[in-house]
């Protein structure tokens, strides 16, 4: 990336990418230009076939992100325009449709927008000390996408209460691992080398097969049990002709590691008979 980053630090080393919210003096809240760079990024991570996995995390041991930085005024309560909503909010993976796997380590306090890093993680991992609350309704705003993501993740009486008690109820991490908003729980000051353990295990995988899996089983959630099958299984078919469903199985036989193509577009050379 060229783009300087302004509230955000995005490294790579190897096959995994860490995205970091870089504003702890503001409990890592997202500012209007961060919109940007968020898209930016992402796209970066669309088009690196070097990147097999993501790692979201926040600055400090405090906060995870707040959410959008209102400070205290109208204008600023605003921080995505009054377009299409594919236009105006590509804060994270999902809302950019960039299918490779995130996790997010929850390293503190979740508050507001910042559910959507959490909502739309594939994985997330949590200190045990961490919250998770929604304050849009103090502010006079509709708790809208991240809260619907909440529902898909959560009981719908808890989304539920987070939603309309506002910040007077906090989910606390132990909670949040036992009803599955949180898939790992772990001490203070580890969830990033847990999340970049998942991530580089991921990564040992084919990128191909994981981006199609992943994108199967988001996919699924958005319609109905028997069209959900019907396109996983296309996935499927468009898979058995990709390189990766033919080294795979070799290498497995040869006991040996795997040589990925991460060209979703490469076909794998047919075998000639004798």
């Amino acid at each position: 990336m060229t783009q300087p980053l302004d509230g955000l630090r995005y490294e790579k080393d190897e096959h995994i990418a860490v995205l970091t919210l870089d504003r702890p003096s503001t409990g890592n809240a997202v500012h209007a230009a961060m919109h940007a760079q968020l898209r930016a990024v992402w796209e970066d991570v669309r088009t690196d076939r070097s990147v097999r996995a993501v790692v979201v995390t926040g600055a400090g041991e405090r906060h995870f992100c707040t959410g959008m930085d209102v400070g205290g005024d109208d204008a600023a309560a605003h921080t995505v325009g009054n377009g299409p909503l594919d236009q105006e909010v590509l804060l994270t993976a999902r809302q950019n449709r960039v299918w490779k796997p995130v996790i997010a380590a929850v390293n503190g306090t979740v508050a507001g927008g910042g559910l959507h890093f959490v909502v739309d993680a594939d994985i997330v991992v949590a200190a045990a000390h961490a919250t998770f609350l929604d304050t849009h309704v103090n502010l006079g705003i509709v708790g809208g996408l991240e809260n619907v993501g909440l529902a898909k993740r959560l009981p719908i009486g808890t989304a539920l209460r987070m939603s309309l008690q506002g910040r007077d109820f906090r989910l606390s991490a132990d909670r949040a691992y036992q009803l599955g908003l949180v898939d790992e729980l772990v001490t203070e000051g580890t969830a990033l080398d847990v999340a970049l353990e998942i991530a580089r295990s991921v990564a040992r995988n084919s990128p191909v097969a994981v981006s199609r899996t992943q994108e199967a089983i988001w996919s699924s959630l958005e319609t109905g049990y028997a069209q959900a099958l019907a396109y996983a299984w296309s996935l499927i078919r468009v898979q058995w002709s990709h390189p990766d469903a033919h080294e795979g199985p070799q290498a497995f036989g040869q006991r040996r590691t795997p040589q990925w193509n991460p060209d979703p577009d490469a076909t794998a050379v047919p075998r000639t008979h004798r």
